[in-house]
């Protein structure tokens, strides 16, 4: 009997019951919770749902009485005649208490209160979990009962009522598949109609639903309703029931052959979003979501706008916010230069700083057609209202940025213009040393010069500890803007440190939906490697908010959370896009690249850190520099880059001895 209480198979069946424990089904629980309770009432609602756990439970007695007697029947040659009597009694003797201890073990384990049409391996590893703890029952009751029985009727039976136990389940699920898919095509016609689950069961769902249900040109109908609040379920809205919570949705899905989900509590935290996303992608249906119900008040947008769900719902937070109010009041008024203005995060700035009244937008960039779709953009929409000038240039050209900041005298200045590209940086270093640190050190004494007040630097988490040229570039930019601040009068330079942007010009998210839309594969270069990410409206937001906040010398730092894994962010895409990882869409890992590491610091550790009024906005203490060595070093540098020296990145490591190209971490 040793072989029924085997760790190994306890361990087993138990790492499955917490799997399946997990997913848990919550309107099944509604039966155990009354029983446990035992209150007389009314156990179920829904009859037909009664009848079926009855079915199941009769099933289960009927799978052990039958089982136990094949046994007997199978050790004495398939012959019943030769089953000796003390071993027919010791059956009869024994069957009932054994049938009590099984459904009992399988109460206690949940087997009842699961949603039997969405059966899973899971809840076959809990009836291997339930036949552990039975092996032991059944030797001590084999003990108190002075039952004696063949060995093997005890191995066989067990193992042909375990395998049957599981057959009863998956038979339930295959009739309740076979049951849905010809009520599906009864209630469809010869019309195709998508079946769509409802998340969210507030104002929203309600109107949707609603909206859905009497419009005669969707071709989808919603089915079922899944809300987190227990006081609704068993309840309806516009006749679609509403089913369970978030745990309920990988059942329901199955039971209601769901081919679309759609996300309706706009007001919902990013927390609960992204928890609630992270299910329904795995489900395999298609993902929308809706706007807000203030939205559709007003009259913006009808609640049939759907959008999909983007990888920004999964990010689990919410988006940084800046006080608009201070913020833009320092704007208004004022001349602003955005340097690199067509880029990503430059394009953004000039998008914010044109809503609010600046005396005079300038816009630099030396890549012609970014400048123009940016300064068109702004024309078609503000026309004569915004005093617009785009030019193009390079902050490389030392009389070029020059003249401009003499010309038109900003007063504050977003310096956004750099080669960001780490691999191709690595390829052509001394192309970053021109570009970054003599293009940030030309436009900062141009700045200077002309008397601008502010001037931000956009900087990277890549120059804390850099492992590549572009974020050593980073950090001698960064070393130039607090040279600057403290030889300069009535000019703050300060720095602005973020992480990686979704959606970005170079960035991984246009990359992957590029490889996605090809059919793949999407190439991932480490399976471990993390980055932190944010948006361009927060990456902007926190540019902004920065200028506001400058005194002078500070690197601002945006707390973003928890870093993402890109692995699971390539996956997460691929489901988005409606496929499956590693099988519509295969997933490559190519090594990590030149220059790259697994991670990203958001702050070196000699720098400390300070909070400001927004919380999530801290300040790296300036570092204590020679300005006069390293003016001498950026001469040196400059010289350098020049003459294409091969040994750039020695020169820089002298400047920044953080920098530590190919280290031992995986960069």
């Amino acid at each position: 009997m040793v072989f029924w209480s085997s760790p190994g198979a306890r361990q087993q069946g138990h790492n499955g019951h917490e799997k399946n424990k997990q997913r848990g089904s919550l309107c099944v629980a509604k039966l155990t919770e009354k029983l446990e309770n035992n209150t007389g009432k009314k156990i179920f609602k829904d009859y037909k749902w009664a009848r079926n756990a009855l079915l199941v439970f009769l099933a289960d007695i009927l799978v052990v009485l039958f089982s136990y007697f094949f046994a007997l029947f199978v050790r004495f040659d398939f012959s019943i005649g030769q089953i000796p009597d003390r071993y027919l009694n010791g059956y009869l003797w024994a069957m009932p208490l054994w049938c009590i201890l099984t459904v009992v073990v399988f109460y206690i384990l949940k087997l009842y209160h699961s949603i039997w049409s969405y059966v899973s391996i899971a809840e076959a590893l809990r009836v291997v979990e339930a036949y552990g703890i039975l092996a032991v029952l059944f030797f001590i009751s084999e003990k108190l009962i002075d039952l004696y029985m063949p060995r093997s009727w005890y191995v066989i039976g067990m193992l042909v009522a375990m395998v049957l136990h599981i057959g009863v389940r998956f038979a339930y699920r295959l009739l309740r598949m076979v049951s849905r898919n010809r009520e599906a095509r009864e209630e469809r016609g010869s019309e195709a109609t998508e079946r769509v689950m409802i998340i969210g069961g507030g104002a929203a769902g309600s109107m949707l639903i609603k909206e859905m249900r009497d419009s005669t040109k969707l071709n989808q109908i919603p089915v079922c309703v899944i809300d987190d609040n227990e006081s609704k379920w068993g309840r309806s809205l516009y006749r679609v029931p509403i089913v369970g919570g978030r745990k309920d949705i990988h059942e329901k899905v199955a039971e209601y052959d769901i081919s679309m989900i759609i996300f309706a509590i706009p007001s919902s935290t990013a927390q609960d979003r992204m928890e609630i996303l992270n299910i329904c992608k795995e489900t395999g249906a298609k993902l929308r979501t809706i706007p807000g119900v203030y939205q559709i008040a007003k009259g913006e947008i009808s609640v049939t706008y759907l959008r999909e769900v983007e990888l920004t719902d999964l990010l689990g937070r919410d988006p940084i916010q800046i006080d608009n109010e201070e913020v833009f009041g320092m704007i208004s008024g004022k001349t602003i230069l955005v340097t690199g203005g067509g880029g990503s995060i430059g394009s953004e700035l000039c998008r914010q700083i044109a809503k609010h009244n600046p005396k005079q937008l300038i816009i630099f960039d030396i890549y012609e057609n970014n400048a123009y779709e940016i300064q068109q953009e702004l024309i078609r929409k503000y026309h004569d209202r915004l005093n617009l000038v785009t030019l193009i240039g390079s902050v490389r050209n030392t009389h070029r940025i020059t003249s401009v900041m003499e010309e038109y005298k900003p007063d504050i200045v977003f310096h956004a213009a750099a080669h960001k590209h780490v691999p191709l940086m690595e390829m052509s270093p001394n192309e970053a040393i021109k570009n970054n640190v003599m293009g940030t050190y030309k436009t900062a004494k141009a700045a200077a010069k002309a008397g601008v007040k502010k001037f931000v630097l956009i900087s990277t988490d890549k120059a804390v500890n850099p492992t590549n040229i572009m974020g050593a570039t980073k950090r001698i930019c960064e070393m130039v803007i607090q040279m600057m601040d403290r030889e300069t009068e009535g000019t703050s330079f300060v720095a602005v440190r973020f992480g990686n942007v979704l959606g970005s010009n170079g960035s991984v998210i246009p990359l992957f939906k590029k490889q996605i839309e090809e059919g793949g594969p999407v190439t991932v270069t480490h399976k471990d490697i993390v980055r932190y990410f944010m948006t361009i409206p927060e990456a902007v937001s926190l540019v902004l908010q920065a200028s506001y906040y400058a005194k002078g010398g500070e690197i601002f730092v945006l707390d973003m959370g928890e870093p993402v894994r890109i692995d699971d962010m390539a996956r997460n895409l691929i489901v988005l896009s409606g496929h499956k990882p590693d099988v519509d869409i295969k997933i490559v890992y190519t090594g990590l690249r030149p220059g790259e590491k697994l991670y990203e610091e958001k702050l070196m550790d000699e720098e400390g850190m300070q909070t400001t009024a927004n919380k999530l906005i801290y300040i790296g203490e300036p570092i204590k520099m020679d300005d006069e060595q390293l003016k001498i070093k950026l001469e040196e540098l400059d010289k350098d880059s020049r003459n294409d020296d091969k040994d750039i990145r020695k020169h820089v490591m002298e400047l920044v001895p953080t920098y530590k190209p190919n280290s031992t971490e995986g960069n």
